[in-house]
Order: structure tokens, then C-alpha cells, then sequence
């Protein structure tokens, strides 16, 4: 967060050239803001400001955060999520206190958010926008600034794990119907096919999510 108080400046000559001080968060006043999709998180303890001689205020707080998002997993394992991080102050109007704005481009942004995944993982981070827009409230408007995340999730686990044993096991059901077997070995082989098919769907179930209101295609066939 940065930010100008024009009643905190000084001329850093006339104080031994420092020309900035560290400052507690709670000394100065700073805009409260709020993450309208949060759910839970776990604030930092690095409440201190960075107060320059020009006004310039600067604070910076990492912390973990849960958000909601509503999933479309239609296309699963091959789905494509988005969600929004939307940051947002309700203590103070748009049209006479509070404005924010983003100070890094989406293409900056994009960049440097890649640069926190340090490992592979499940998601793809693919694409992020930033929509800055007034939020109609009580007669009153809010700055909101969202920032839309879009995450490719990565198939290949799901391919090698439940899409190629599933194509196997109905591969050989057609085998089996087929072919030149009595109908006492069909039977059998029928009643084994049944069962990994059975033990299939009990792991289908535990991997599928079920955050959506569309049941995935590779679920319902």
C-alpha cells in the first residue's frame, strides 16, 4: 500500500539527511481495507510503515488468505478456472476520501506473481486482470479494485491415474464380448471387469471435486 499525507514532509537537511523513518502502523493513519471474497487467513506481524520526507507512506503486509470461488469442472481434468481477489474499503466513499488505484500494469503483475511458484504443482497459472470499478452502496460509492486470477489445471496425473485404466478396462469389456470365449469364461470375466469398474468409481469419487454445480463430463459416463 502507498499512499501521501501532505501534513507529514519535512527537508531532510534540516534532520542529518534521514529522509525516511520506520514508523508503527498505528502511529499514522492508513486505509483499511478488506478482501470481499476472503474466508479465512493468517495476518503477518510486520505492522510498521515506511514514512518518506516527501508524504510518501508505504506499507506492506504479506499474509496467507482462503478465498471462495465458485469452480466450473465441466471439462475436468482438462478445466480451466477463474477467480477473483476483489479489494475493497467500506469506511470510506470513493467520491470524497478513498480512490485506489493499482500501481502495476497487468503484464507487471502477471510476472511477478509467477515468480512465487516455486514448484509444480496441480494449477497452471495462466492469465491475471485488474478491473477497477465503483461499488454502489447505501446511497454511497466504494473503490473496488478485483483482480481476476485464471489457473489451467495439469492433467497428465489424471490421464495416467483415471482416464487410461478406465479406456483399458472398457477396451478389454469389448474384448471379452467379442470374442471367442465360452459364455462360463465371459461371465467371469464380465463379473471382474464389474468389479474394477466399481473400484474405479470409488476412487473417481474421491478425486473429482465437488465445488460445482455441474457435475464433470468424465463423472457421468
Amino acid at each position: 500500500q502507498e499512499w501521501k499525507n501532505t501534513f507529514a514532509t519535512w527537508d531532510p537537511q534540516d534532520f542529518c539527511n534521514i529522509s525516511k523513518v520506520i514508523l508503527p502502523k498505528n502511529t499514522y493513519w492508513s486505509p483499511p481495507i478488506f478482501i470481499l471474497e476472503r474466508v479465512n487467513g493468517q495476518n503477518s506481524n510486520l505492522d510498521y510503515m515506511v514514512v518518506m520526507h516527501n508524504g510518501s507512506f508505504n506499507s506492506t503486509q504479506p499474509f496467507q488468505v482462503t478465498l471462495t470461488c465458485s469452480l466450473m469442472i465441466l471439462k475436468f481434468p482438462f478445466d480451466t478456472q477463474t477467480c477473483n481477489l476483489s479489494i475493497a474499503s467500506f469506511l470510506y466513499p470513493a467520491v470524497t476520501d478513498l480512490v485506489m488505484k493499482t500501481r502495476r500494469s497487468p503484464a507487471e503483475m502477471m510476472k511477478a506473481s509467477q515468480s512465487y511458484f516455486l514448484t509444480d504443482g496441480e494449477w497452471k497459472f495462466t492469465n491475471l486482470s485488474i478491473i477497477e470499478y465503483m461499488e454502489q452502496l447505501d446511497d454511497e460509492q466504494f473503490s473496488v479494485v478485483t483482480y481476476v486470477i485464471s489457473m489451467e489445471r495439469r492433467p497428465t496425473l489424471y490421464i495416467l491415474n483415471l482416464i487410461l485404466p478406465t479406456c483399458a478396462l472398457y477396451l478389454l469389456d469389448m474384448a471379452v464380448l467379442f470374442g471367442p470365449s465360452s459364455l462360463e469364461e465371459k461371465i467371469s470375466f464380465q463379473i471382474a471387469i464389474i468389479l474394477g469398474s466399481s473400484m474405479l468409481a470409488v476412487i473417481l469419487n474421491n478425486i473429482l471435486p465437488t465445488s460445482s454445480n455441474k457435475p464433470p463430463i468424465i463423472g457421468t459416463h
